[in-house]
């Protein structure tokens, strides 16, 4: 760029011009997108970028847009074309009277881009979200330390299903990926995809790889975050044994054998499941 430090501010975000990136701090402003605040800022590599574009946008508005190249940001891979205009981290958006000062820096931009840079990367270029590492969908509590996604089953909103597999943890070298699909629309859910298996057939309210969403759980502004940094960890991490799950809390044990055993008189528990399911609950104290 011609000067680094440049600062070009839009209506939820401003962009700084460095050398070779971009730094896109959101604001933090009530009328700010709520993903814009999860994210804080991010900085995106010049090779990152596959493009830009300069755009008219609704009621006296021009859009700034860079497109980040197909596999280059975690973030945009996990969403997989799911964002909303409003949602797109990649967006910004000025007063049209700022479109002169826009059209500069966008043309500095593209002068900075080279043909490498308009294909698929190899690797992620852009940082993944720091956070949220937890959020609450509504069958359970999704939680990642960096190394195991854990999945914690709530009695009102999980399936007897789930319930008999139990909860659930995948260390990222077992993983394969994972399958966001927005809680904007129908059958939202976040699902692990686990490596050497077959992709599951079964609805996501009833796979144990899987947590649901709904009105009010695992809101785009926490689950996306959260299934970007779970990519990031699988795509740098190697295949691991597996570890043998830690002890469990005898009176977390004594719940859910009770909560199993209303499921056994409700008719969903057949006699050999509620026996070898209690015998495993027992078996982790």
């Amino acid at each position: 760029m011609s000067r680094m430090g440049d600062v070009l501010a839009g209506f939820h975000a401003a962009w700084e011009f460095e050398s070779d990136s971009v730094l896109i701090r959101y604001e933090r402003g009530i009328r700010t997108p709520k993903l814009f605040q999860a994210l804080g800022e991010r900085r995106v590599p010049l090779d990152a970028i596959a493009g830009v574009t300069l755009t008219r946008g609704k009621r006296g508005t021009v859009v700034l847009r860079v497109e980040p190249r197909p596999g280059a940001d975690p973030l945009m891979e996990a969403a997989a074309g799911q964002l909303k205009d409003s949602g797109d981290p990649y967006r910004l958006v000025l007063p049209a009277e700022r479109e002169v000062l826009a059209e500069y820096y966008a043309d500095e931009l593209r002068s900075l881009l080279t043909e490498s840079e308009a294909g698929p990367a190899e690797r992620f270029l852009v940082e993944p979200p720091k956070g949220p590492l937890s959020f609450k969908a509504y069958d359970g509590k999704a939680s990642f330390d960096g190394r195991t996604v854990n999945f914690r089953w709530f009695w009102t909103g999980a399936s007897s299903a789930k319930w008999k597999a139990g909860d659930q943890s995948f260390p990222v070298g077992e993983l394969n990926g994972v399958e966001w699909r927005s809680p904007e629309v129908f059958e939202g859910h976040l699902r692990l995809l686990r490596r050497n298996a077959e992709a599951s057939a079964a609805q996501a309210d009833q796979d144990p790889a899987a947590v649901v969403f709904g009105l009010g759980y695992g809101p785009v502004h926490e689950s996306l975050p959260f299934a970007a940094a779970v990519l990031a960890a699988v795509r740098t991490s190697s295949p691991v044994a597996a570890v043998p799950a830690p002890r469990r809390d005898p009176a977390d044990i004594a719940e859910r054998i009770r909560h199993l055993g209303e499921l056994h008189q409700a008719g969903l528990v057949t006699d050999e499941e509620f026996s070898v399911k209690k015998a495993e609950l027992l078996a982790e104290l």
